[in-house]
């Protein structure tokens, strides 16, 4: 098969198309022939390895020290068609159509995976749910839903949302309106409208407004990109308000615990985990059209990386889609091979 592979850490450049070999199922897995795959910042981040110092070394002892070993094809989600069957697989079928959460095994750049169906997220599409937007659910989906989760939002909560128009911020914002709450979307002016187009009840251009400048208090601030001030966001919390953090600071995150276990305001930080029954809430919810995927562009997997410096350059707005077939590996030059 073919698919996207970098053999050492850098920028885009280092993603090339080769001729890998077709991985096979064991017994409680399932092979997918992947039809759409997102990029995510986490992809680009694995790519170039920028990550916090805290984070660094484990995940460098993980994934290969001098360059990748262990994970060399990128792609956190895929959507696709189950192909193969391992002997153990009872609840699936072969051309089941199906949406997955590879995690850190990765592998979604690629015409075809394979997915310990008793270990990850899978969850069976409907007919309505297409391919690309199935993509988009598990990342930011998933992410979103563990988050909003956390803030305990009861109808008529004022909710911020930081990074609003990101993969996790986009659904963050849908899943809040869902809940019931009044919400806010902070991002860049540009990507404002998106998130009008998608339910927020107002949005701030942060290169225009400092929104804990403005007076207003909020039962709940997510902050799903890492950009918001701790103690003034804590600030312009009401007396019982909810600081969520996606991404948190090391600092951030010790003083949230002790926060949370001596004041009435709480910081929450605990990292998502990927459930197959959320990942078919979420699948329910596009199904029901109660959450759209916000997809800015769709690139052919020729053209990954295009896909990702233009994720790097920070200007998406919702989700950049990679669409996997045979004729879109198709390209003017020849394939490289592994030996």
């Amino acid at each position: 098969m073919k698919a996207v592979v970098f053999d050492r850490y850098g920028p885009p450049e280092v993603l090339k198309i080769k001729e890998v070999e077709t991985p096979e199922p064991r017994d409680n897995e399932i092979q997918v022939q992947i039809r759409a795959s997102t990029i995510v910042v986490g992809d680009c981040e694995f790519r170039s390895f920028r990550f916090p110092w805290w984070f660094w070394v484990p995940l460098r002892l993980y994934s290969g020290v001098l360059k990748p070993k262990r994970v060399r094809v990128l792609g956190q989600d895929l959507a696709g068609i189950v192909t193969k069957l391992g002997k153990d697989v009872q609840n699936f079928s072969i051309g089941d159509q199906i949406v997955a959460a590879p995690e850190v095994q990765m592998g979604g750049h690629a015409e075809f995976a394979c997915l310990n169906v008793e270990k990850k997220a899978v969850s069976k599409l409907p007919d309505n749910v297409r391919f690309e937007d199935a993509s988009t659910l598990p990342t930011g989906g998933l992410n979103a839903l563990h988050y909003i989760r956390k803030a305990r939002i009861e109808k008529g909560d004022r909710v911020l949302i930081v990074g609003a128009a990101g993969s996790i911020g986009s659904f963050a914002v849908q899943l809040a309106k869902d809940s019931g709450a009044l919400v806010t979307g902070v991002d860049r002016s540009d990507k404002l409208d998106m998130l009008l187009s998608i339910g927020a009840d107002k949005v701030i251009d942060y290169e225009r407004e400092d929104f804990t400048q403005n007076g207003t208090q909020y039962d709940v601030i997510f902050d799903a990109v890492g950009k918001s001030s701790y103690s003034k966001s804590l600030r312009s919390l009401n007396e019982n308000g909810r600081y969520i953090l996606a991404n948190p600071h090391v600092s951030q995150m010790v003083r949230g615990f002790a926060r949370s276990m001596f004041h009435k305001k709480k910081v929450f930080f605990q990292f998502a985990s990927y459930r197959g029954t959320d990942l078919d809430e979420l699948v329910r919810k596009c199904s029901e059209q109660r959450i759209q995927a916000s997809i800015d562009r769709v690139f052919p997997i020729k053209e990954i990386v295009s896909a990702h410096s233009y994720v790097d350059s920070g200007d998406k707005i919702g989700h950049v889609v990679i669409r996997i077939s045979e004729s879109d590996f198709k390209t003017t030059g020849s394939f490289h091979r592994d030996p």
